[in-house]
């Protein structure tokens, strides 16, 4: 069971002005600019940066970037790669980028790779799982999302009109999910929100409604070589669901309206990283969305093509 959270009164959800007393409370931890941004202008040269919106908040500091081929091939396949977007999970923003700026060349004559490294910037700034307006973009995917976040970056894959074979959404699960962020849905909303263990480990979150097992055994068996697989708790479940395979749940990723649903991808998966353990550290979890990457794109450009 969750506790009190400090705004607004239980059983009663939050108004605008709850809303308001919430963003006031944020503050920033870190830069966009420094961690994020000024990284794009040193990607291999078979890669550009492009801009496809930015945060109403403040399209100034907020500019929202996507990493695309220079000269796409289409005769070759499209990949999707997706990070931060919760902001506050800091792997799959960098490992977003330390793909990009050190492993992507190597598949640039196999596949147009379409990366978005940062959805929600003021996220990642403020350490949070939500936008501005106290929305959560990971459950917001649809063309009337209130989350600019995940409204921009749903129209611009949309405006490509290309069709990906293989979608990476990259995240973790933190001890703040139990702390923070499952305590203040709870309160926004109204509605008891239940804790659960939090895994210790990498574990995949398939699309429950198209699996692909292989594909997520194939992710899971390279994530291995570099951090450790989470294990099911006392109940057999991870974060509520049971396990298809191991290290892996399932997610009806289009009903949720998630962002690794906002395709029709063959090959879909979530990494989530568990940047708390004390088996683990900050590089240790970007390797694990690196190698993760790796073996999703690897894996559907041997089935997929």
């Amino acid at each position: 069971m969750t506790t009190h959270y400090p705004i607004g009164r239980p059983g009663i959800p939050w108004s605008d002005d709850e809303k308001k007393q919430w963003f006031e409370m944020q503050s920033i931890k870190r830069t966009y600019q420094d961690e994020v941004l000024h990284k794009l202008p040193f990607l291999p040269s078979v890669f550009k940066s492009e801009q496809y919106g930015a945060l109403p908040i403040d399209t100034e500091r907020y500019p929202l970037m996507a990493i695309t081929p220079v000269n796409p091939d289409p005769a070759l396949p499209y990949m999707l790669i997706t990070g931060g977007v919760h902001g506050y999970e800091t792997s799959g923003v960098q490992g977003a980028l330390d793909f990009a700026l050190n492993h992507a060349q190597a598949y640039s004559h196999l596949v147009n790779l379409i990366i978005l490294p940062c959805i929600s910037p003021w996220g990642y700034e403020t350490i949070n799982r939500w936008g501005a307006n106290a929305v959560d973009p990971n459950r917001s995917f649809t063309a009337e999302s209130d989350s600019f976040e995940a409204k921009a970056a749903l129209q611009y894959v949309k405006a490509l009109s290309v069709e990906p074979i293989m979608h990476i959404d990259l995240h973790e699960t933190t001890d703040t999910d139990n702390s923070e962020f499952r305590p203040a849905l709870s309160a926004r909303d109204a509605v008891e929100q239940a804790v659960w263990q939090i895994p210790d480990g990498f574990y995949l979150v398939a699309d429950s409604q198209a699996p692909e097992i292989d594909f997520q055994k194939a992710i899971i068996k390279a994530v291995e070589q570099v951090t450790h697989i989470a294990d099911a708790d006392d109940k057999g479940n991870i974060i509520g669901a049971p396990i298809l395979y191991q290290g892996v749940i399932g997610y009806d990723k289009k009903a949720l309206n998630l962002c690794a649903g906002m395709t029709n991808a063959r090959f879909v998966t979530t990494t989530e990283v568990y940047p708390d353990s004390p088996r683990t550290d900050a590089k240790n979890c970007i390797d694990a969305q690196v190698a993760a990457i790796k073996a999703a794109v690897d894996f559907a450009l041997e089935r997929g093509v």
